[in-house]
């Protein structure tokens, strides 16, 4: 790892006055900052690919079924991943007490187990998210989304975030890794920040937003994360997803993975039908 271009990057955004592009000397590649293991597989984004997903059930691989609620219910994971199940949805996603029950409910099919991680404020220590990693590993979780050290990015402490986000990769070895940045918290040079040491963490992609932060995605955030990642990792724009409109406005924006709990909703109007009575909370 080239800590010598991870502190020249580091201390150029710190150095940066945002404006509505990041510039292209500003971006992780410029330093010769590269993931390792080269580029991350990912669905198509773009104008291009927002509008070809008008076709119905072309927007479930992008979907991740979402439910987070402290006070979710057994059987209320259950319907999630009977749900997943039945639309081919890319993923579901929930709390690691629940991936067990998770994994269960999707048996053989295709969707990937997801668990959160540090959630929702990332404040704990890089260890405990290691455990926390790899006890969702062990209950079947095949990605995880991780929330970064948010007070490290925002003072600028790129070694205390790397070190965070290393530790959650090594734990999730070989699964992917997604860094859920809280968009709306951080400014801009945080969250250009983040996604760069992102990319030379490992991980698989980077992600707008927990859905319980100030804001959830807005299409600028996807935008200033496809421009530092470019094409090596993917992005997931979550919280705040609940329309088709939005979901291919974020698609068209540069997201390549959506996570919402309005999945059932999305896919249905697509194809025409009335949302039916098992959409999750």
């Amino acid at each position: 790892m080239d800590t010598a271009a991870i502190r020249a990057f580091s201390r150029a955004v710190a150095a940066w006055t945002p404006g509505p592009e990041l510039p292209a000397e500003l971006r992780p590649q410029a330093f010769g900052l590269l993931r390792p293991g080269g580029p991350v597989p990912q669905l198509a984004f773009g104008p291009a690919a927002a509008q070809r997903l008008s076709a119905p059930g072309a927007l479930a691989p992008y979907l991740d079924h979402t439910l987070l609620r402290p006070d979710a219910l057994p059987s209320e994971v259950r319907r999630l991943g009977e749900e997943a199940r039945m639309h081919g949805f890319g993923g579901a996603c929930v709390h690691p007490t629940h991936i067990g029950v998770l994994v269960e409910a999707l048996g053989r099919s295709a969707v990937v187990p997801i668990s959160v991680v540090g959630f929702p404020h990332g404040a704990q220590k890089g260890r405990v998210k290691a455990l926390e990693v790899q006890l969702a590993v062990s209950d079947g979780a095949r990605e995880l989304d991780a929330v970064a050290a948010l007070g490290a990015l925002r003072g600028g402490d790129a070694d205390a975030a790397l070190e965070d986000m290393l530790a959650v990769v090594e734990a999730a070895r070989p699964w992917p890794v997604k860094l859920i940045l809280e968009t709306g918290l951080l400014d801009k040079r945080a969250v250009v920040l983040g996604a760069g040491l992102a990319l030379v963490a490992g991980c698989a992609a980077v992600k707008t937003s927990t859905g319980f932060g100030q804001q959830g995605a807005r299409l600028e955030d996807v935008a200033l994360l496809r421009a530092v990642v470019g094409e090596a990792l993917q992005v997931k724009a979550s919280g705040g997803v609940r329309s088709t409109e939005v979901a291919l406005a974020m698609v068209e924006a540069g997201a390549s993975r959506l996570g919402t709990s309005a999945s059932v909703s999305l896919v249905e109007a697509r194809a025409g039908r009335a949302p039916g009575p098992g959409g999750s909370p």
